[in-house]
């Protein structure tokens, strides 16, 4: 899905500024390489369903096994490997008698303690990787999972390995085993050594994604074949909510246009946000914040939410919106499925200029079939005259007022909202007194 960095920002997929993202919310990783990962993974728009859903499949059998997942690799012991081909050592002996051994430890005891305590790690490390590939034979891989776990078997297959296999954990090693063990790894293995560690992030990666679906309750979608583009969801709602309020949502080729009113706080941004971070979750695999989903592949999400002037460049906050909005029509007069986001559209422009200016874009945009569209506004007067389109439904967010305090509920209604509560906000927070005192 092709989707770049505004709607990730837009969305928090990643942190801005001390804002919690949904990366830090979904982050289960154990090791520092496997976070990294992770946020490669989240960076990296998967192309196909195919390549989705082959995650989803890696995602569900690692959840399937992830009472017997191997303990042994840990974020220590990655560090501890790495570190192991950067340290200066007097050199190891290769083949070491117990006496040459013991002569080892006695001429070099800093050196020879580094390399007992690294061997044991990296013995750790490969004893960990042969634990997954016993955990996963006899099974039916999914593609990715099936090609790295490849590469492992490929990269382990050393005779000097057998030791490992053999020995329950390092502690059973003697000595001079543990000498000819670590000579190995230090001489003639750093650069498998160190691809197993690029490999193990991924899995790690993997392992913390299946862990967050499984803490948070998430739902993998159901990714449906249609003609148009679809988004079918219960219990949908936003990830980073304490506690949010869930949606029911349907969009279709049919009804493509989803014309979004309500008061300031109502609720608005937050929805927009909840659909979208739950359709980027989908296309990367991962579980969803919803009781269930089914949506089509999409080619590509586009936002319009934060815009923000460039007063370097001279250039104002509606500027940009036009800026952004004409990139957006460039994309997505291609036919492709693309799902588009905007959240009050035109706020830099006064309200005449951003109702002439709203209808203009709105009804252009309900001539494009292909994609699904949910757009948010003050300006609920425009409304009116695009009911005549049969492709676009309203929704709005009801307030309501008692004793002088706002409610929100944050349920879907049928309709459009004229509610117009912002100087009672003002009033409310106690603005309006403050200026009446000067």
């Amino acid at each position: 899905m092709d989707i770049d960095k505004t709607t990730l920002n837009d969305l928090s997929v990643f942190r801005n500024g001390e804002e919690v993202s949904v990366l830090d919310k979904l982050d289960l990783c154990s090791t520092t390489h496997g976070s990294e990962q992770l946020r490669i993974n989240f960076s990296t728009a998967l192309k196909t369903q195919e390549e989705v859903i082959a995650v989803q499949q890696t995602l569900k059998l690692i959840l399937q096994h992830q009472q017997q997942w191997p303990t042994e690799i840990s974020n220590g012991t990655v560090m501890v490997v790495e570190k192991f081909f950067d340290s200066n050592i007097s050199m190891i002996p290769a083949n070491p008698s117990a006496l040459e051994a013991y002569t080892y430890k006695l001429l070099h005891g800093p050196d020879f303690a580094l390399v007992n305590y690294s061997a044991k790690h990296c013995f750790d490390f490969i004893k960990g990787f042969q634990q997954l590939l016993k955990l996963f034979s006899g099974t039916e891989q999914p593609a990715p999972l099936k090609r790295l776990l490849g590469q492992v078997q490929q990269a382990i297959s050393k005779q000097q390995f057998d030791i490992v296999s053999r020995h329950k954990n390092s502690d059973a090693l003697t000595r001079p085993q543990l000498l000819h063990f670590a000579h190995f790894i230090k001489y003639n293995y750093k650069h498998n050594m160190l691809d197993l560690v690029v490999l193990y992030a991924q899995v790690d990666a993997w392992y913390g994604m299946a862990k967050a679906v499984q803490k948070y309750g998430l739902a993998f979608p159901e990714f449906v074949q249609h003609s148009g583009p679809v988004v079918e969801a219960t219990g949908l709602y936003h990830l980073l909510v304490q506690e949010p309020v869930s949606y029911d949502v349907t969009l279709d080729q049919k009804t493509n246009f989803l014309f979004l009113t309500g008061a300031n706080m109502a609720g608005k941004s937050t929805f927009i946000k909840s659909v979208g971070t739950s359709v980027f979750l989908a296309h990367i695999g991962m579980g969803v914040p919803a009781q269930q989903m089914k949506l089509t592949f999409f080619d590509g999400m586009l936002s319009n939410i934060n815009v923000v002037d460039n007063i370097s460049k001279g250039e104002s906050y509606f500027y940009n919106e036009v800026q952004r909005i004409k990139a957006t029509i460039q994309k997505i007069g291609d036919g492709k499925k693309w799902l588009i986001l905007i959240d009050e559209l035109f706020k830099g422009t006064n309200v005449q200029d951003a109702m002439k200016c709203s209808s203009a874009v709105i009804e252009g945009l309900l001539k494009i079939k292909n994609s699904l569209f949910i757009l948010s506004t003050h300006l609920y007067e425009i409304g009116e005259d695009l009911k005549k389109h049969p492709n676009i439904s309203f929704k709005y967010f009801e307030t309501s007022v008692a004793d002088g305090q706002l409610l929100f509920s944050y349920h879907l209604k049928d309709g459009i909202s004229n509610d117009r509560l912002g100087y009672l906000i003002l009033r409310r927070e106690g603005v309006v007194d403050m200026l009446e005192r000067l």
